[in-house]
């Protein structure tokens, strides 16, 4: 982490609330020159000689005009979100007003932030690392219980935590390396190779966990893409009727009833499924729209993370369903076999079903067994439990800088076996270092962080 403070001359300030009307709005400002600028508004008190952490309630005043009735919370520098003074104003939520108090506050020397820029003055000053300043972005972005539960684990240093102890680790390893180089004369080996061996096995060991996290922690960020496919009147737009609990789609008896895709949005033990009830997929039609609709159904369904494919249990047959499997695994596609109506057939043909361990059997039209549907669509999707305390990896750029410590750690291990020469093997745990701390923020330029904090929403 960075624990350099820096010395900034210029104060900051923004809406920190959604724009619009509302309530009551925030308004953030933080810098030098913070307390000086709202004691010059704020007539009821001196500000100046008001503790940290407090709060005051007041006008506000630009000479004799009257902006608003607000309350101020203030903290003094270091102890704040940027490690500078702050003073967060809570006003009312009219537009107008929240923008006559932020041109008082910039006739007085303050500008405009920009964008994530308190979030990048908190990482600049040592309140955050980088993976817990960009946590920040993802906790606002969060849509779900999993993907604000991961964002809280990170900004709280879950991840950072695991990444120190990586570095502690080829810290030590290095310092042994170099303490060797300074004898290199006398040609003394300070590191015991095996012991290196060992610590850098469990480095790949530990860091390839945090890789595989990352096919979890894409599921939590961005949701699943689910697309119900099958043929013609076999329940599609039923079972999504059943998923929402709600009738969204229209459903009738007669078939291709559904002309285009229809998308909604699932959540399912934390993690969102967006499910895709598509045109049923025939080889033949007269009806030119209904073929668009196929069409568009068989495009969905490459681009699914997860493909249910549902069938009609009365008239399918085991082996029907053989080959559709056969087809779905071949092309590499998750998907869920789902039969359908089953409470109008046989108890004889249920049996054989359920012989399947691969077939959900339902009866979307009564919901019946749709919880085990659900279950089933989650197993498909995490392959296990989403409410997990540990680490997952949802940034990609995270994961990218992980792929290439990795990578450099095996160099270090293909080094170890070869006995390459101490040197060598230094600059070997260097990279490494390196990967680590572009996760971190320990080595990064202007240029990245801009790019990075851009991300973000002004205020935050």
């Amino acid at each position: 982490m960075a624990s350099h403070v820096i010395d900034w001359d210029d104060t900051i300030v923004a809406l920190a609330t959604p724009p619009g009307m509302g309530a009551i709005g925030v308004i953030r400002v933080s810098g030098k020159q913070t307390f000086s600028i709202l004691n010059d508004l704020f007539p009821s008190k001196n500000l100046l000689e008001q503790a940290s952490h407090t709060i005051v309630v007041g006008l506000l005043k630009d000479q004799n005009k009257v902006l608003d009735e607000v309350v101020l919370s203030l903290f003094k520098g270091p102890k704040s979100y940027t490690g500078e003074d702050v003073i967060e104003i809570s006003c009312h939520g009219s537009a107008y007003i929240q923008s006559q108090i932020i041109a008082s506050i910039t006739a007085r020397g303050a500008r405009l932030a920009k964008a994530g820029e308190f979030t990048q003055r908190a990482f600049l000053n040592g309140k955050l690392d980088l993976a817990q300043a960009e946590s920040v972005a993802d906790l606002i972005a969060s849509n779900s219980e999993a993907s604000k539960r991961a964002a809280i684990h990170t900004m709280r240093g879950g991840f950072s935590n695991d990444l120190a102890y990586l570095r502690e680790q080829l810290i030590k390893f290095s310092a042994l390396i170099e303490l060797e180089l300074d004898f290199a004369e006398e040609d003394v080996e300070f590191a015991n190779r095996s012991a290196l061996y060992s610590t850098v096995n469990e480095l790949q060991q530990a860091t390839q966990q945090l890789i595989n996290s990352f096919a979890l922690g894409n599921v939590i960020k961005n949701g699943v893409q689910v697309a119900i496919i099958g043929k013609p009147n076999a329940g599609k737009s039923t079972l999504l009727n059943a998923l929402l609990n709600e009738n969204r789609a229209i459903v009738s008896d007669i078939a291709g009833t559904t002309r285009d895709t229809i998308e909604e949005v699932l959540n399912i033990e934390g993690v969102l499924f967006r499910l895709i009830d598509t045109a049923g997929i025939r080889t033949q039609t007269d009806d030119v729209i209904e073929q668009l609709g196929v069409a568009k159904s068989l495009e969905k369904m490459n681009a699914a993370d997860v493909v249910v494919y549902l069938f009609d249990a009365g008239t399918t047959s085991i082996q029907d369903i053989e080959v559709v499997a056969k087809e779905l695994t071949s092309t590499g596609i998750k998907h869920v076999l789902v039969a359908n109506k089953i409470d109008s057939i046989t108890p004889q043909k249920l049996a054989e079903l359920q012989t399947v361990t691969s077939i959900v059997c339902i009866a979307a039209k009564n919901k019946l067994a749709i919880d085990a549907l659900k279950n089933a669509l989650v197993q498909k999707a995490v392959g296990g439990d989403v409410q997990t305390e540990s680490t997952v990896v949802t940034n990609a750029r995270h994961h990218d800088a992980l792929l290439k410590l990795q990578a450099s750690l095996q160099d270090v291990s293909a080094g170890l076996s070869a006995k390459i020469t101490g040197d060598l093997l230094a600059l070997d745990i260097r990279q490494c270092l390196h990967y680590l701390g572009l996760i971190t923020g320990e080595i990064t330029n202007d240029d990245q962080l801009d790019y990075i904090f851009s991300k973000f929403c002004i205020g935050k």
